[in-house]
């Protein structure tokens, strides 16, 4: 009778059970089968968990209705046949396992183990927690395996895309130029072979975009797939509404990923963290476009004097999103003399940049009313910086020039700057060393002291800030010999000829503003 069928309690799948040909198995017609087969199909089929028994030597598959869901197009074929047949793709994972459990090894239990399995015409990559339990005969022997199965793909899967993102993010935080948004996004991107076989970020500026060059712009949140020889392809727009609208990323699909919503939405949450990143390198570039304007606006070309030569340079860090607070100046003072300035204010932002600005038209005002020594105008400059409540910390080098017969004496100050470097009409350089007051908006009180220094015919001073002579790592007793040592027999150069062999020296690859003062007499 259809009641005693074994499997009478397979709901959807009583007509699959009914079509297999039992007899031809080796499990043999269903009227045969052992008490313990039924007993525990009964238990299998009479859960809404996905169950598998895998029974007698053989390990012929019988399942219940939750099951199916998790192999796919191997179903209904599966039904009634040996596991090994099944699941080749898998069975050097899980082959091991039913045997021991077979041999009387015991259970075994797997958290989130990756098997790779075909059920969907590909093969995929598929993570599961289970556990084979042995079920025993009345003779204790072992007659089967009992699997209890939890697919857990997708959280496996949308943990490791969020952990990405995560890096992603983190990596991006910090970008200052559409290049380290390439190269670190690329880096992270074209490791994550699970999901991506292969990488294309390309981010070009306005009228330039990869997508404008194909005929074909991409908005920030539209997505092109395709199916080639690769296999899935998606072009995804991004740096929409900034200067790099019409950038793209083009990834190949990992031929084990699956095409739909999951992995749609991880490349448009990819695309979005990319085209953010892009937003804030456009306005880290404004910022510095406006704070570098406002820098060189103020950084006029100096002076000339009869018999003194005056050639200046500003040279911004190689970091091009950094705009910091280095200046220089030079101005004719009511009785004549010639006032020369280099200074250096703490940051790289637009911040530093306007602090650059106050002081130095501070420095203006006050070296034009105050009618003192560089160090005079240093004091009253810092006493106005703590009245004025300016929270700036800065080094500054004022230097006046007054003509003496056929001499040019400077008087000069240092707040915490690098010491001037003397050039001597005879080839010599000497690096002026003094001790340096202390910095500018530390303590207003502080003593300023002046120091002096005779320009003969055909001498020249350099001023200069410390991007000049310092380098990571090193004493900055290194960069000023070497200021020294590359001075020496420079003598015959004009100061802009000074200026541009110094900087040529650096190259562009320097690690902080640089701002350059050649004065020279004759």
């Amino acid at each position: 009778m259809l009641e005693d069928l074994p499997y009478r309690d397979a709901g959807s799948l009583r007509a699959t059970y009914d079509a297999v040909d039992w007899a031809a198995t080796p499990l043999g017609d269903p009227s045969g089968w052992s008490p313990t087969l039924r007993a525990t199909l009964d238990i299998a089929l009479n859960t809404r968990y996905a169950v598998t028994l895998m029974w007698g030597p053989e390990m012929v598959l019988l399942y219940n209705e939750a099951y199916v869901e998790l192999i796919g197009q191997k179903h209904p074929d599966a039904l009634g046949r040996p596991a090994q047949e099944v699941f080749p793709e898998a069975w050097s994972v899980i082959g091991p396992m039913l045997q021991s459990v077979l041999d009387g090894e015991g259970p075994t239990y797997v958290r989130d183990q990756p098997l790779p399995l075909v059920r969907a015409g590909f093969l995929e990559e598929c993570h599961f927690t289970y556990s084979y339990s042995p079920v025993h005969g009345p003779d204790g022997r072992v007659q089967g395996a009992f699997d209890i199965v939890s697919e857990t793909t997708g959280q496996v899967v949308a943990e490791r895309r969020l952990r990405l993102l995560g890096r992603l993010k983190d990596a991006l935080g910090t970008v200052e130029s559409a290049d380290q948004v390439r190269s670190r996004a690329h880096a992270l991107l074209a490791d994550a072979t699970a999901d991506l076989a292969a990488v294309r970020i390309e981010v070009v500026a306005a009228h330039g975009g990869a997508g404008s060059r194909a005929g074909q712009s991409l908005g920030q949140h539209d997505m092109v797939v395709q199916e080639d020889q690769d296999g899935h392809r998606a072009r995804l727009g991004i740096g929409t509404g900034t200067p790099y609208a019409g950038s793209v990323l083009e990834v190949v699909l990992s031929p084990r990923v699956p095409l739909g919503a999951p992995v749609l939405d991880f490349l448009r949450l990819v695309g979005a963290t990319l085209s953010r990143s892009l937003e804030q390198v456009a306005r880290i570039q404004a910022e510095r476009s406006i704070s570098a304007a406002l820098q060189r606006s103020l950084l006029a070309d100096p002076p000339q004097r009869p018999g003194m030569t005056v050639a200046v340079r500003y040279q911004p860090a190689a970091n091009d999103a950094q705009v910091g607070g280095d200046w220089y100046d030079a101005f004719v003072l009511p009785g004549g003399s010639l006032l020369v300035a280099v200074g250096d204010v703490a940051g790289h932002d637009e911040g530093a940049a306007a602090s650059m600005a106050q002081l130095r038209n501070l420095v203006r005002g006050i070296g034009w009313t105050a009618h003192g020594t560089p160090a005079e105008v240093l004091r009253r400059l810092d006493s106005t910086m703590d009245g004025l409540a300016l929270d700036v910390v800065a080094t500054a080098q004022l230097v006046q020039a007054e003509r003496d017969g056929e001499r040019l004496v400077l008087t000069w100050s240092s707040a915490g700057h690098p010491p001037p470097v003397h050039v001597r009409a005879e080839g010599r350089a000497e690096v002026l060393l003094r001790k340096p007051d202390l910095l500018l908006g530390i303590d207003h009180a502080t003593d300023r002291t002046d120091h002096r220094t005779v320009l003969e015919p055909g001498d020249s001073v350099v001023l200069y800030t410390d991007g000049l002579v310092e380098r990571r790592g090193a004493p900055i007793t290194e960069g000023l010999d070497w200021l020294e040592t590359e001075l020496t027999g420079c003598a015959h150069l004009t100061p802009e000829q000074v200026c541009d062999h110094l900087l040529d020296l650096v190259g562009d690859d320097v690690e902080d503003d640089v701002a350059l003062l050649v004065l020279h007499h004759g």
